[in-house]
């Protein structure tokens, strides 16, 4: 049983009110984002029947925020954070009402990826912006508190959003109110962002220069634990190909058909909000490091059973497994961000996480497509989780800062 020092309040993050305000408004714009990602994959598939129409979704969204996101950095380390993720909301907003008119009036698929361009844009410049949010909100001592309940409003929305959008495009026939409820989620997010008062954190001076942008990689390169942090995930996402292939063995492997899917689709977010429910009330990581060595390391285990596995219930049970221990890493790499950024620099850092984490996630499907056909589904599957196992003991290895990282809550000298 733990001491009495170790317990701490599960609800310490909640019982801030700027913090209240900013965990409502994500959860409500990252419900739109979900829901607006079906709906967009639906429209797009309906109207072309064509795998390249919905490819070209994720490119034209992940290219601005791979070419934008160090000058966004930088504008977010040099300008009001919060008047620049009120200027975001209000071009997502735009964007989404353009979908809401193109979707109505059928209109031309050139000007649904302009929209969808734009979207990008914007979410190239205020995720760096809004990530500085969150320490204005809250004491440093609440940041792993802050970081687990923000984990658990993205998964719960991720849970949620597909469900609900599904649900409406089949009752109503048309998409269009989707487009509708994100306008009207990014407007709400817009709003509540504007009554937090915030502490006041330092703004960087510097001039907008090659040196200036690239503080952010050289700060990143020099916090080993960071860096193991974000190589680890970054791995992890680039080889652990299970959710990616999910269609494939609904349909070949384990021919429990699209309602077998769905369930499968939702089954890692089922196991991260849990597991983020659960981080709340546990006492706080004493032994962070090697707790993220090992939670990836589950994670290539559970990917390996579940490409082996044939019966549905398994494979479940792993996907949820993937999720659960997907969100310990989630919430130890957030919250170093947080803790070991200076606040000078917290925009340029957070855009450098944007491209890794941006990438990955884009370049990790298209590899385990590409594995999937050469070799298999099994084969691609399995091999990733083997890949994701022998990146955690070349990590644990090359930065030992890692292994022997212990706390979370206070930056170690």
């Amino acid at each position: 049983m733990s001491s009495f020092e170790d317990r701490r309040d599960p609800y310490q993050a909640l019982r801030y009110q700027d913090f209240r305000l900013l965990f409502a408004g994500r959860f409500i714009t990252s419900l739109g984002n979900q829901m607006l990602s079906v709906a967009i994959g639906w429209e797009l598939w309906l109207r072309t029947h064509s795998a390249f129409a919905l490819g070209m979704v994720g490119l034209v969204q992940v290219i601005p925020v791979i070419l934008l996101s160090l000058p966004a950095g930088h504008v977010a380390d040099q300008y009001n954070r919060k008047r620049i993720v009120l200027f975001t909301q209000l071009l997502l907003a735009l964007c989404s009402l353009g979908l809401a008119v193109l979707s109505y009036t059928q209109g031309p698929l050139i000007l649904i990826y302009l929209c969808l361009l734009g979207i990008g844009i914007a979410r190239a410049f205020n995720d760096p912006a809004s990530s500085t949010l969150l320490p204005q909100t809250i004491p440093p001592e609440v940041f792993t508190s802050a970081a687990t309940w923000s984990s658990s409003s993205w998964q719960l929305a991720s849970i949620v959003g597909p469900a609900v959008a599904g649900l409406v495009a089949a009752w109503l026939g048309s998409v269009t109110v989707i487009y509708v409820f994100d306008v009207f989620a990014a407007l709400t997010f817009l709003v509540l962002v504007s009554l937090i008062k915030g502490r006041p954190l330092a703004l960087s001076r510097k001039s907008a220069t090659l040196e200036s942008l690239a503080e952010g990689i050289r700060f990143i390169r020099d916090t080993k634990v960071i860096l193991a942090a974000i190589t680890l995930d970054m791995f992890a996402v680039l080889l652990g190909g299970a959710v990616t292939l999910l269609p494939v063995y609904a349909t070949d492997i384990l021919k429990v058909g699209p309602t077998g899917l769905g369930l499968m689709r939702a089954a890692p977010s089922v196991g991260a909000l849990l597991m983020a429910l659960a981080l709340a009330h546990l006492p706080a990581f004493k032994q962070a490091g090697k707790t993220l060595l090992w939670a990836v390391a589950g994670f290539g285990v559970a990917t390996i059973v579940f490409g082996l596995s044939t019966y549905f219930w398994l494979s479940m049970l792993m996907l949820v497994v993937l999720g659960g221990l997907d969100n310990i890493s989630v919430v130890i790499r957030s919250t170093l961000m947080l803790t070991r950024s200076p606040d000078e620099m917290r925009g340029r850092i957070s855009s450098v996480n944007s491209i890794f984490i941006g990438a990955s996630n884009e370049l990790g499907g298209f590899e385990s497509g590409l594995a999937a056909a050469l070799f298999g589904p099994i084969i691609s599957v399995v091999g990733g989780g083997i890949g994701t196992i022998l990146v955690v003991l070349a990590i644990a290895k090359t930065w030992p800062e890692m292994r022997e990282m212990k706390t979370l809550d206070v930056p170690e000298a």
